[in-house]
């Protein structure tokens, strides 16, 4: 009960004296042997204002609790860890940036050292706390797994706000490979410990793979250098987030030459209205699936992009009937899209619109599931040849459209808007109206049979 008083008082372990604030504290007795500081802690906040005394407060008291719980937890955290973090706390309490020994000597910043020694008052200030503004407190070893987590919870995290779940999974999952590479071929390293040796070991891994000595590769130049890639910015990440921005690299400058992509061939025209939109052929494929290819053919939308399209985005009672394909900012369920310029109405025309006004919400089934989709559709135009060739793929269908935009006669800046692609100009006005659009697109619109939806 004394303890959840003291939470409620505002003014909790601050006293005054000769006109400043101090931190006064009285070490737990369950953990008084292993803190150099008991049975009081007591140091000086340097400030007469209360708010600023409160705050500063409050960062030291965090560093405590943190301290002291994980001695007390039955599995602890590294106790060198520990030691560290609070550190770092009761020097940013004192409104400076932790940094080692080493790397304030390093810094040359004459001034900031003599600063941080005249905080240090021997008669008052803490041991620990003494250490902690010198840079006494050495940085515990790093392992190459730890500094990922790190790396995923506080270094990029703000960056995937707007992603669905699955979306963060795609991404830290082709992240996570290449930690797992390099550990199952170096090792769980302390990240320090990382040599040239180890880049060029994993380097090498992709080589017997990219070009090996007999046989045909069993890997592309790109997922070489998509590994490596990685774990380079994984290095510089990590270094850079502790404050050691100029160590080198070992990754820098390995990579793979990677030849031109070969693009996926279009469909046919004559194929997509004689072959796939040919009464029955899609008849046993499930009817969000079908509605997803269908509307595909008219709008030239990913398969994702149509997959997560949200009941609000799909607009056929406008006057010019359109999806919009934005970021799904809905707390419960966000989702990002591609790029900037992804963002885009396209109005709907031919089969497409039919198949919006059959499904109104949407694709529930394959919602952030766009594996699931992918697989499907796949393997039902697999065993139903409804590929021209083994070089099509569902994607084939975005190719298509753009071609059939081009012969048609469509406007470059149109084709680039509804294809969701980048346009190299400073982007001024709508890029047209929807009737605009409308109109153009109806000049490649296909002849459909609504039963085929």
């Amino acid at each position: 009960m004394a303890r959840k008083s003291a939470r409620k008082d505002p003014d909790r372990y601050l006293f005054q004296r000769q006109g400043n604030y101090h931190y006064k504290r009285r070490v737990p007795m369950s953990v008084a042997e292993l803190d150099e500081r008991a049975p009081m802690i007591r140091q000086s906040l340097k400030t007469d204002d209360l708010a600023l005394a409160r705050a500063k407060r409050d960062a030291l008291e965090a560093a405590d609790d943190a301290l002291w719980a994980s001695i007390l937890l039955e599995q602890p955290q590294d106790p060198a860890r520990a030691r560290y973090q609070a550190a770092m706390r009761r020097v940013e309490a004192l409104g400076y940036t932790y940094r080692t020994s080493h790397q304030l000597a390093q810094t040359g910043l004459i001034d900031e050292i003599i600063d941080r020694f005249r905080a240090i008052d021997e008669t008052r200030t803490p041991v620990a706390t003494a250490e902690a503004i010198a840079g006494m407190v050495e940085a515990p070893p790093v392992t190459v797994t730890e500094a990922f987590e790190i790396y995923v919870d506080e270094i990029v995290s703000h960056e995937h706000v707007g992603k669905s779940a699955n979306q963060k999974a795609q991404w830290k999952k082709v992240k996570q490979r290449a930690v797992n590479n390099f550990v199952a071929l170096c090792g769980d390293k302390a990240m320090h410990e990382i040599t040239r040796d180890d880049a060029m070991k994993i380097y090498r891994h992709w080589l017997e793979r990219i070009v090996p000595k007999e046989g045909r590769p069993t890997h592309s130049a790109s997922s070489g250098n998509r590994d490596i890639g990685n774990m380079r910015v994984l290095y510089e990440s990590y270094f850079k987030h502790i404050g050691d921005e100029e160590r080198k690299n070992p990754f820098n400058g390995l990579s793979f030459s990677v030849k031109k992509k070969r693009t996926r061939p279009p469909f046919p025209t004559e194929w997509i209205t004689g072959t796939i939109m040919k009464p029955g052929n899609l008849a046993s494929l499930n009817k969000e699936a079908r509605g997803i290819v269908l509307a595909i053919i008219e709008t030239g939308a990913r398969p994702s992009e149509i997959a997560n399209l949200s009941e609000s985005a799909i607009r056929v009672d406008h006057p010019v009937p359109h999806i919009a394909i934005e970021p799904r900012i809905d707390p419960d369920d966000p989702r990002e899209i591609k790029t900037v310029s992804s963002e885009r109405q396209v109005p709907l025309i031919g089969v497409a619109l039919e198949v919006f006004r059959r499904h109104k919400k949407g694709f529930p089934r394959y919602r952030n599931r766009e594996g699931e989709l992918s697989g499907t559709l796949n393997n039902y135009f697999k065993d139903n040849k409804l590929f021209p060739t083994s070089q099509h793929k569902i994607y084939s269908f975005r190719h298509a459209f753009e071609d059939r935009m081009k012969e048609g006669g469509l406007d470059e800046e149109l084709r680039r808007i509804l294809m969701g692609h980048a346009i190299d100009r400073p982007r001024y006005g709508s890029g047209g109206s929807l009737k605009w659009r409308q109109t153009e697109l109806k000049r490649i619109e296909l002849p459909f049979d609504p039963s085929i939806v």
